[in-house]
């Protein structure tokens, strides 16, 4: 063989094995930019983030419950501070980027009409139209290049971690009880959410936007998406492989919230894990190309009890629900990775005590499960936590496993949960860096 022809044989296949895993889909909650103190992210910090991103997904938008209108839930930023635009105007700036505005998102909480994007797909064609044509309006208006759907489908029932004997009292259960129905007319909302995605796309198809689908945490891929009719609609999917368990739908025990495979020791849920996620779709006909891991940016975090243990391996028991709020994320049970960072031992707190000592950090040398963090319940400690997440190490090796089964890439939920001001290590985006690197 000729040497050119041996090079460009080379380099062919060389650019087939890097094709997947390009992706680096970046989610950006505004309302970050609304927070106070360390937590804020204020548009030169984003442009940081933004250089190592090819998509930037802007969350979120939501629907009117009274004519089911697409809309900015927070107006004065989004729109009279116009902060879509400048946002969007990012893309003269970095030209690979391309920029969509997502819907839902777990976001848009409106008590008056908890059930509307049910409602959404039962009314068909006269409520649909408005929605699409307000979404439309929206992404041509304030120069986004397309549509994500995160759409808010009813969760799945929370379950415990069973041990064997739990397992054989809950088969037993299941025998007079039968299997807890979220959805009854799950079926007919799947065939309703297909047509509707293919009404999206055609109006968005004209103008050459993308049109994107982000499956949210606990969302039953089985019983909302036609897998193989929504191959030909959508551009990519976002699986958020992560929140399996939390301390909002799982109080009395922690474990590992995002693992990659399934955990063997003790008889855990198979589907709770991103290779099930993963495969489910891959196995139903969607290409891999087409998917991106979810990985996400924060940790979740339980109260321990003197009941909780001290050795803090998961399936840790009678956890007493969410931990208290940090600082920065401002949710309880939750913290950024910049907040886990900086309860693990340093410098500064390698020598407190009490509620104030810092954080054991048990990693993974598997690299199949996460990263943990804890302080038990212990003499002077009377305040414990534990908490499971993905730290810059972990989350590579998603992006590891993403390029091993051709997948996409990986989407990232969100920057304003990494370490943007480079508070831990002076680093910033720790994670969001570990990713891009690996990719």
């Amino acid at each position: 063989m000729k040497p050119w022809i041996w090079f460009t044989f080379v380099a062919c296949l060389f650019a087939a094995s890097t094709e997947a895993a390009s992706n680096l889909v970046c989610y950006y909650d505004s309302s970050s930019y609304t927070r106070e103190g360390l937590g804020k992210l204020l548009n030169p910090d984003l442009e940081i983030g933004v250089q190592f991103c090819t998509h930037l997904v802007y969350g979120y938008a939501g629907i009117r419950g009274e004519n089911y209108q697409a809309y900015s839930l927070n107006e004065n930023l989004d729109i009279y501070k116009h902060q879509f635009s400048e946002v969007t105007a990012l893309k003269r700036k970095y030209q690979h980027l391309k920029v969509l505005l997502s819907v839902g998102g777990d976001h848009d909480i409106d008590v008056e009409h908890p059930n509307k994007y049910i409602e959404l797909l039962e009314g068909e064609k006269v409520r649909q139209t408005a929605f699409i044509r307000s979404a439309y309006d929206l992404v041509k208006n304030y120069g986004f290049d397309g549509l994500d759907l995160a759409y808010q489908f009813p969760k799945n029932k929370p379950r415990k971690v069973h041990g064997e004997l739990g397992s054989a009292w809950k088969s037993i259960k299941k025998l007079f009880t039968g299997d807890f129905i979220v959805d009854p007319n799950a079926a007919l909302h799947k065939e309703q959410f297909t047509a509707f995605v293919r009404d999206v796309k055609d109006s968005l198809r004209a103008d050459g936007f993308l049109l994107s689908l982000t499956v949210l945490p606990n969302v039953n891929s089985t019983w909302y998406f036609d897998i193989p009719a929504l191959n030909g609609l959508v551009d990519f999917v976002n699986l958020a492989a992560f929140d399996f368990l939390t301390p909002a739908r799982n109080p009395d025990e922690a474990d590992y919230t995002a693992p990659i495979y399934n955990p063997t020791s003790k008889d855990r849920l198979g589907h709770y894990n991103a290779d099930f996620q993963v495969n489910y779709w891959v196995k139903q006909g969607f290409p891999s190309s087409k998917i991106n891991l979810g990985v996400a940016t924060y940790g979740n975090a339980w109260k321990l009890s003197h009941d909780s243990g001290l050795e803090g391996v998961p399936v840790v028991p009678h956890t007493e629900g969410p931990a208290p709020e940090g600082t920065q994320s401002q949710k309880p049970g939750l913290l950024s990775y910049a907040e886990i960072c900086g309860k693990l031992s340093n410098p500064h707190n390698q020598f407190l005590k009490g509620n104030d000592s810092p954080l054991r950090r048990i990693t993974d040398p598997t690299k199949r499960y996460g990263t943990i963090a804890y302080r038990p319940v212990d003499g002077q400690i009377t305040e414990g936590i534990w908490v499971s997440y993905d730290d810059p190490d972990t989350a590579s090796n998603k992006a590891a496993y993403a390029r091993s089964i051709n997948l996409g890439g990986v989407a990232l939920f969100d920057l304003s949960y990494d370490d943007f001001r480079g508070q831990c290590t002076n680093d910033r985006y720790p994670i969001l860096r570990a990713v891009k690197y690996r990719l």
